[in-house]
């Protein structure tokens, strides 16, 4: 049971930071839950035609290596978001021993962006295997399309799903990072 003596009201400086926590940590959530999803449908639309013939397409399967990083460190990027909304809660308790401490809250939201950062830098080496792939493929096309030439000089859906895949979770990654810089930004000041 609480005393009256625990109990305070919640400073105006708690009620801000909860509320940018709560907006923001909803937003970038369901963001990153959306394009994770479409990230992951187009990876999966990949992932047959990769298994089937890996002559064609060997920079592609370092791509969907990377994708496949970043989507597992979405899904923790993804936890951070939701976590910050959580933090909101908290911070709106009335009992000041159940609020989080400033430092605290600075921690979780640089976490979640060094898991950003982390999760970007695995897509952007993923998008770059692919896209140098392609760019191998397209250079050794003959001006004309052969018939019976090595179909791994032709540019394939599992590149283009690839690709899809990789950019696609750059896009929620980079919807993370300015949502921590911008918690950041407003908690620190």
């Amino acid at each position: 049971m609480r005393k009256d003596s625990e109990i305070t009201a919640i400073p105006p400086e708690a009620q801000r930071v909860s509320s940018n926590l709560r907006w923001s940590g909803w937003i970038c959530f369901w963001v990153q839950i959306v394009l994770g999803v479409i990230s992951t449908l187009a990876l999966l639309l990949a992932v047959p035609s990769l298994l089937g013939n890996d002559e064609r397409s060997q920079g592609t399967g370092v791509g969907v290596f990377f994708a496949i990083c970043g989507l597992i460190t979405l899904g923790v990027c993804i936890y951070y978001s939701f976590r910050y909304t959580n933090i909101a809660k908290l911070l709106n308790n009335p009992n000041p021993a159940i609020r989080p401490k400033k430092a605290d809250t600075i921690k979780v939201i640089r976490i979640g962006l060094t898991t950003n950062i982390l999760g970007l830098l695995f897509s952007i080496m993923g998008t770059q295997a692919v896209v140098g792939s392609v760019l191998i493929k397209s250079l050794q096309q003959s001006p004309g399309l052969g018939v019976g030439g090595a179909s791994a000089r032709f540019v394939l859906p599992v590149d283009m799903f690839s690709i899809q895949a990789n950019t696609t979770a750059i896009t929620a990654y980079f919807v993370g990072i300015v949502t921590s810089l911008w918690l950041l930004n407003r908690i620190t000041r």
